[in-house]
């Protein structure tokens, strides 16, 4: 768990720490809107925490539904602006490929940023937050010259001569809300193909983690693009309510959880917007008595306590058959023993804080409502001795769990894992399904037709088979059930911040 490749920082993370923490204390973090940094109209701030520390990093503009209006008319005003409108999907690509190289240019910086704000070690904010994000801005930049319409063969009643041909047209203003778990990953993930699309933006980031929203927004600014194509709104809850429901937004995407989703829904009825979601998971993780039972646990660890199990797709139903259950939890075990808790700053940390006390308090009430539903807690299951300070939480596996217990059934969003045993195929496929979400599920077997077997029947918008947690922008991912609609990455993610017009050409 600790092979994942990590890149150099020149100063120490703790020195850049102190740097940022010095230049963003003085005066409180604005939101961007139409190309300025500007504070909330209601005068209103709020901390932003460091996970590990608990303490305040700065103050950041706490927007509201007044500031949402303002923000809509801007991302308005620039959609049919030329200078974005009439701009050649070309120089559009070469803009996004600006934007990556200055993400590039900044990674360490940003690196460290989104571990103060976040929780999670900055050798893996660097890994999978900043050169994700560089990645996926590329990936998309190449989309813009290559997505369009066709020429259709059209066989009209009349029999007149018909040039059919469609386009594909920027959905318009597009309202995105991102979580705290992978902040900057997950902006990029919406932003990119937005922009791509010839769509603009305003990107709500979670509240417990603004800081490397904010500073995309000044990155695209000076990568050229136009004032009011990229805004961001920082908030709480009413800034985000107040986006879905305007009507001068053309589409909501949303990360988070399930209920928050339902939400957003409802919300968006107003005006029919287009809605695209990517909510909770509860990952079945299958295990057969054939599998590689090393590499099988070393990777059922890093699926549920990689990011501190705050994870959409966090592998947190295991259910690994009776003839090698006690062996493979005593090996997943054995993986959880390796991790370093820590402060994210320092060198060697790979596990960190839970991102607030709030998700503290939700991972904790989960353990005590397992063990008294009769799960036994093999490790972990609260605060690590030596970390008084911060929202830590040890690795926890919870042994002898049931189908109906709530911490099988429910997404916990920590470093819980959820232990069942099975012995019969059919009741194993049965139990992996038996769940409101779809967002993925890992098999593990050496017979690889066993795993196509099972991965046609698993109810899963991504299966992995002998692996675990791989994802591309290539490939679409979503979920089943109520784990969303809609697919991120690839052509599908395109699509999503598109509309496609029609048009008849009479030849006659």
């Amino acid at each position: 768990m600790s092979s994942q490749p990590t890149a150099p920082i020149a100063e120490t993370a703790r020195q850049t720490a102190d740097r940022l923490a010095a230049a963003l204390a003085p005066a409180p973090r604005g939101l961007i809107i139409d190309g300025r940094a500007v504070p909330a109209l209601s005068g209103k701030t709020f901390a932003t925490e460091n996970p590990a520390t608990g303490l305040a990093i700065c103050q950041v503009a706490e927007g509201g539904a007044a500031d949402v209006d303002v923000a809509v008319a801007a991302a308005r005003r620039a959609l049919v602006n030329p200078a974005w409108a009439a701009m050649s999907a070309y120089d559009r690509g070469q803009l996004l490929y600006r934007l990556a190289d200055l993400i590039e240019r900044e990674a360490d910086e940003l690196a460290v940023l989104e571990c103060i704000d976040n929780g999670k070690p900055a050798s893996l904010t660097r890994w999978v937050e900043i050169e994700g994000s560089i990645k996926t801005f590329r990936y998309f930049a190449g989309w813009t010259t290559k997505f369009g319409g066709e020429t259709l063969p059209v066989s009209p009643r009349s029999g007149a001569r018909i040039l059919n041909y469609t386009t594909r047209e920027p959905v318009g203003v597009c309202g995105l809300i991102v979580p705290w778990n992978y902040p900057m990953s997950m902006a990029a993930w919406k932003v990119a193909p937005a922009l791509a699309a010839g769509c603009t933006v305003i990107l709500k980031p979670a509240e417990q983690t603004p800081l490397t929203a904010l500073r995309l927004a000044e990155l695209a600014l000076e990568a050229g693009i136009p004032a009011g194509v990229f805004n961001v709104i920082t908030g709480f809850g009413e800034a985000g309510a107040a986006l879905v429901a305007h009507p001068g937004v053309d589409k909501v995407a949303f990360t988070g959880s399930t209920e928050v989703g339902k939400a957003i829904v409802r919300g968006a009825t107003g005006n029919l917007k287009k809605v695209s979601l990517e909510l909770g998971g509860k990952s079945p993780q299958i295990v057969l008595p054939d599998a590689d039972l090393g590499a099988a646990a070393a990777s059922i660890a890093a699926g549920i306590f990689f990011n501190q199990g705050q994870t959409c797709t966090a592998g947190s139903r295991l259910y690994a058959h009776a003839a090698i259950h006690d062996e493979l939890l005593d090996r997943v075990a054995a993986e959880a023993a390796k991790l370093t808790i820590g402060n994210g700053l320092d060198a060697g940390v790979n596990f960190g804080p839970l991102v607030s006390q709030e998700q503290w308090d939700r991972v904790a009430s989960y353990v005590e409502i397992g063990q008294a539903e009769g799960a036994e807690v093999m490790i972990g299951g609260g605060r690590p001795a030596a970390h008084g300070e911060g929202f830590f939480f040890e690795p926890t596996i919870l042994r002898g769990a049931g189908r109906d217990m709530r911490v099988v059934r429910e997404e916990i969003f920590g470093p819980v894992l959820s232990a069942l045993s099975w012995s019969d195929a059919d009741d194993l496929v049965a139990q992996a399904n038996d769940s409101d979400f779809g967002l993925s599920a890992g098999i593990w077997t050496n017979d690889i037709r066993q795993g196509h077997r099972l991965a046609a029947a698993v109810k899963a918008g991504t299966v992995w088979v002998n692996c675990f947690n791989m994802v591309d922008n290539a490939t679409p991912f979503g979920g089943f059930k109520q784990s969303g609609w809609g697919r991120e990455h690839g052509r599908q993610a395109m699509e999503l911040y598109s509309e496609t017009k029609s048009v008849w050409v009479n030849l006659s």
